[in-house]
């Protein structure tokens, strides 16, 4: 089978796919794509392809409805670059908390002037800040990375809220017993020194950061932003910046209109810049790619469900399909029509769509296959 890569991928991850696997930038007509930051929305697909792996964890660069409605399925690789994001996020707060940065600029300033050392200690007052010991973070998101920061800050000696409404129950066990749920985000907004972000960009979240929720604030508070630039009304951040409502923000996405704002600290796009995250993404995104290539097992996917099946038969048929009724009473009507026993069988929606897998006993005909792909709400078939 094919694998193109957009972009580079470090080569412990593609070392993880065998010799069944021809891997390259010149692929044509790929069955899988592995991809880190290339834009893909005005791309082609072809219908060889089948799976699109993102070593990362936003898909942004990636269209996802599209790729639902022709059987892509699109994996990322959530928490393999967390603790990278992790240790980003307490140099954040170091950096919100006291003005390292102005205090470095100006002490590199006074380069070829007489008495550095008296100079240093006459102005380094004015770079005075504060101890995180002590002082209430919020954190929205408790995933993979924000549960890791929420943990991190209580060794430092902070209070932790964390607000998550989807917090799975495995998340939760990962969490220090002296974190504080919140009820709202309103909560977080209210008692925080330190607001940290750790959700997708989406219709619900996008600008949750906005004149409104600000002046639910403290006065002075500080935001700290790592996971996406829409999460923030930049204008209405500015102006809170400007009157003093928010004393930093530190944000790992800079974009022109937050550049020029009072008490920015821009990072550019560090947080899974490490040779850790790198490896650790390339190997959980190719483990992903092949096993639904070879198997037809999903973990980790964006867009149709995790369905992971032990092999019983001697073929696998598996089918990409909307979640609408009926399609799996077809779907076995057409094994039967051919005296194709089943061996196993699983199904499971996400949404709008869903993903069914059968182990048959024998190979199904193309005819079989070509009358499952006909049904309506079919979006893909193949039989491994």
């Amino acid at each position: 089978m094919n694998i193109q890569l957009l972009n580079k991928i470090a080569k412990v991850g593609l070392n993880q796919l065998g010799d069944a696997y021809k891997v390259g930038e010149d692929i044509a007509n790929p069955d899988g794509i592995m991809v880190r930051s290339a834009v893909m929305h005005d791309m082609e697909f072809g219908p060889e392809l089948k799976a699109i792996a993102r070593a990362g964890a936003g898909v942004n660069n990636i269209p996802l409805d599209r790729c639902s409605q022709q059987g892509i399925v699109v994996f990322n690789t959530p928490g393999a670059n967390a603790n990278g994001v992790k240790e980003l996020a307490v140099c954040a707060l170091l950096l919100a908390a006291r003005n390292i940065i102005g205090g470095i600029e100006w002490a590199k300033s006074l380069a070829g002037t007489a008495d550095v050392a008296k100079q240093v200690e006459k102005g380094k007052s004015k770079f005075a800040g504060t101890e995180l010991k002590g002082k209430t973070l919020g954190v929205i998101g408790l995933g993979a990375i924000g549960g890791m920061i929420a943990n991190t800050a209580i060794a430092l000696g902070m209070n932790v809220i964390g607000c998550d409404p989807f917090l799975s129950v495995e998340g939760a066990w990962n969490l220090d017993h002296n974190i504080h749920r919140a009820a709202t985000y309103d909560e977080i907004f209210e008692k925080s020194d330190y607001i940290t972000l750790h959700v997708p960009a989406t219709k619900d979240t996008k600008n949750m950061i906005c004149t409104e929720n600000i002046a639910k604030m403290k006065d002075g508070a500080k935001i700290i932003n790592l996971s996406r630039a829409d999460l923030v009304n930049a204008a209405e951040l500015k102006a809170a910046l400007a009157e003093g409502k928010i004393s930093a923000y530190v944000t790992d996405f800079p974009t022109e209109d937050i550049l020029d704002g009072v008490n920015v600290v821009a990072i550019p796009h560090l947080g899974a810049s490490t040779e850790e995250s790198e490896d650790n993404c390339a190997v959980m995104a190719a483990k992903e790619l092949d096993d639904y290539l070879a198997n037809g097992n999903i973990t980790n996917s964006v867009n149709f469900p995790n369905l992971t099946m032990p092999r019983s038969g001697n073929a696998r048929i598996c089918v990409l399909h909307a979640n609408i009724p009926a399609i799996i009473t077809k779907i076995t009507a057409a094994l039967a029509d051919e005296g194709l026993n089943i061996e196993n069988m699983t199904s499971k929606s996400k949404g709008d769509n869903a993903y069914t897998v059968v182990d048959v006993a024998n190979a199904p005909s193309a005819d079989a296959v070509a009358r499952i792909a006909a049904g309506d709400g079919i979006y893909k078939v193949r039989a491994i």
